[in-house]
């Protein structure tokens, strides 16, 4: 495990309750995210293969959504003290702790990934892998849906995050790394600033053709 993993996980483990309280109801007022995480699971659904992966899952409640869309989700997180307060919220789904860039599921078996602002803290450079990792678990016609920091500039910018350093993306580089990794994007959405920092909310689709 690199360094920054260990940080990253380290850093998680010291904030679980704070975190949860924080962010366990925070799509009531994100309407964009929600509908965005909606639309990834209807077209799931549509697959016929309903078996997804929330990876970086923290405390699980967005895991409770996809299941509560139909999905059979399970829940994967770096942080092992993330995953025993996921199982403690949510008995009754799956939650395991496993690394994104080496995942404990068979090549081709779900129908989709979420990654909901879990791959932020990844290193430009270690993020091609990562996303090769999503698209290896992937079934064909599978879907990945990944929410990000998104940035105007040319470049992916490193930032001071409340829990640990992260990046945010221009979009159309991010989609340059997907299509790297064999997954086709097809859908995008940017809206208003999260925060002071003027970084926007990007979620983007992507398929495995």
């Amino acid at each position: 495990m690199s360094k920054h993993q260990d940080e990253t996980r380290a850093a998680y483990d010291g904030v679980v309750d704070l975190y949860a309280s924080m962010f366990a109801g925070q799509l009531e007022t994100r309407p964009f995210a929600r509908n965005m995480i909606g639309t990834f699971a209807e077209l799931v659904r549509a697959t016929g293969n309903r078996r997804v992966a929330d990876v970086g899952c923290g405390p699980g409640h967005l895991t409770a959504m996809l299941h509560d869309l139909g999905l059979d989700a399970f829940g994967l997180d770096l942080s092992p003290a993330m995953v025993a307060h996921a199982r403690r919220a949510q008995p009754a789904l799956r939650f395991d702790e496993a690394r994104m860039e080496a995942l404990p599921i068979e090549d081709g078996a779900l129908g989709g990934v979420l990654a909901h602002y879990s791959m932020i803290h990844t290193p430009p450079d270690e993020l091609p892998a990562l996303l090769a990792e999503q698209a290896r678990v992937l079934a064909p016609g599978g879907l990945l849906l990944v929410s990000l920091f998104g940035t105007e500039g040319p470049e992916p910018v490193r930032f001071d995050h409340k829990v640990t350093p992260a990046y945010s993306w221009p979009v159309d580089r991010f989609a340059e790394l997907l299509a790297g990794a064999g997954l086709v994007t097809f859908a995008r959405l940017l809206h208003d600033p999260a925060s002071e920092r003027g970084f926007l909310d990007t979620h983007v689709l992507a398929r495995r053709p």
